[in-house]
């Protein structure tokens, strides 16, 4: 696709589905202040919103986008664009109610408020919708934008293997760019990872010109100095490119990091790893909170489950095996057995066939899962008992992913930061891939889940992770 038409593709579906969602809640609450019983008759209600329907949809489209609803930059799929939205929402609403008062419109309160409570959660909704639309069309090829990578080797192939990790980002790279110092990695014109070298960074502005490329990062190595990158800055000033520059920083979520200029130099501030305020009470009373709810509404779920591993193989519904939780204390965590009885007494024969590297066993066809054991660890609902761990503290709704005794005494010193929070019973780990992630993979998510915690996040996993339960993907 040619560079910059995947992002007029994103703004204009954004600004379509904006409209749409914008006249739909219009209409909705034209017809709900007409039918509510509870306020009185409303005869002119069509009349007065109908002659101000046109001004509240340009507007309301006008103030999201001064408010950068729709940037021309490949971030339309990022998180704070909801947040974005809904500021714009506010801040239309404040405007046309102070309008109506000074004006002396006569617009029905009850609309008013229909109209932005309805209307507000409806156009982030749709922007989540169509969220998901963008990022499945690029994990399948779609919608990308080639990209250049200019920085060391090594720097290149690590950004290079997280746009491929991450395809929804919608990158494709197109080539290296690396200083004259190196030779490419491998003395082949390619990087160790494998991707071709197309020059130095000086080049940028030549390959830019051919108009195939959507945006260039720039990675650490990448100028000798300030000086050089911002005449780069310059030379690529009359191209509809994105400029993208990858700090030394790594696994520091934005609410971590406050950007200060002062007398031309961003300085960066960043605040200390959360891991102490992922302890706090908050967190244990919506834990035991949310726990208790989904105990009373599963409850139908949960003795299904118990019956058919029972009745299977009349062998226990409950697999007890200890794990480590927080601070490196054990405690017993409950599953639904998933495995034939004796299945710890066959681990050891299948050592040799370990599909996964680190300190995990993992086979994606183990022959010691019962049937209806496929059918529970495919939707996690082996996991479900763990809700009672989580209300005796042992536990939380969301963390890291409980190790074993023997995992534990291989991990180094910055693994065991994992253990500095309550093991969950879904996290990073999970919406990610589960068992498709390798070790490190599953490392780096869990210490990002303990250096950056915050209660968004945690509400933002477990909404990710009916996804991930539903699609089955990495669940075996």
């Amino acid at each position: 696709m040619r560079f910059g038409t995947s992002r007029r593709i994103s703004r204009t579906l954004l600004a379509l589905v904006d409209s749409l969602l914008i006249g739909l809640t219009i209409v909705l609450g034209i017809l709900a202040r007409g039918a509510l019983p509870f306020l009185g008759r409303a005869n002119d209600i069509g009349q007065i919103a109908a002659t101000a329907a046109p001004a509240l949809l340009l507007g309301w489209a006008c103030v999201i986008w001064l408010r950068g609803g729709y940037p021309r930059r490949n971030d339309a799929t990022d998180t704070s664009d909801y947040t974005r939205v809904v500021l714009a929402s506010l801040t239309f609403a404040a405007i046309v109610g102070i309008g109506c008062y000074v004006l002396q419109f006569p617009l029905s309160r009850a609309f008013y408020v229909i109209l932005f409570g309805v209307g507000t959660p409806l156009l982030v909704l749709g922007r989540v919708l169509l969220n998901r639309v963008v990022h499945l069309a690029r994990k399948r090829g779609v919608m990308r934008e080639r990209v250049l990578i200019a920085g060391t080797p090594i720097k290149v192939d690590d950004i290079a293997a997280v746009l491929e990790r991450e395809s929804w980002l919608g990158y494709e790279v197109a080539g290296a760019l690396v200083p004259t110092r190196f030779d490419g990695g491998t003395g082949t014109g390619r990087t160790a990872g494998g991707i071709e070298v197309l020059g130095t960074p000086d080049a940028v502005p030549d390959l830019v010109a051919r108009g195939d490329i959507g945006a260039v990062i720039f990675a650490e190595g990448s100028f000798p100095s300030a000086t050089a990158f911002r005449r780069m800055a310059w030379a690529m000033e009359p191209h509809d490119v994105e400029m993208i520059v990858v700090p030394a920083l790594t696994d520091v979520s934005s609410e971590r990091l406050a950007i200060r200029p002062v007398a031309g130099l961003p300085l960066v501030h960043v605040e200390p790893p959360q891991s102490a305020r992922a302890r706090r009470m908050v967190k244990r009373v919506f834990d035991v909170a949310g726990a208790s709810a989904l105990i009373v509404l599963l409850s139908p779920v949960l003795l299904a489950a118990a019956l058919a591993v029972r009745l299977h193989d009349r062998g226990p519904a409950l697999f007890r095996q200890q794990r480590v939780g927080l601070d490196g204390r054990t405690f017993e965590c409950l599953k639904f057995r998933s495995m034939v009885v004796d299945a710890d007494r066959a681990l050891e024969e299948l050592r040799e066939q370990n599909e996964t590297d680190g300190v995990l066993f993992k086979m994606a066809h183990d022959p010691r899962v019962t049937r209806p054991g496929r059918f529970l660890r495919r939707y996690s609902l082996d996991e479900l008992p763990q809700l009672f761990n989580v209300v005796r503290g042992e536990m939380s709704l969301v963390g890291p992913r409980p190790p074993l005794p023997s995992e534990v005494e291989e991990y180094g010193a910055d693994v065991r930061r994992r253990l500095r929070v309550r093991p969950g019973m879904t996290g990073l780990w999970q919406v990610s891939g589960r068992s498709d992630l390798s070790w490190e993979d599953t490392v780096r998510l869990d210490l990002y889940y303990v250096d950056n915690w915050s209660m968004l996040q945690d509400l933002s996993i477990l909404a990710r992770t009916f996804n991930a339960v539903v699609g089955g993907r990495g669940a075996y």
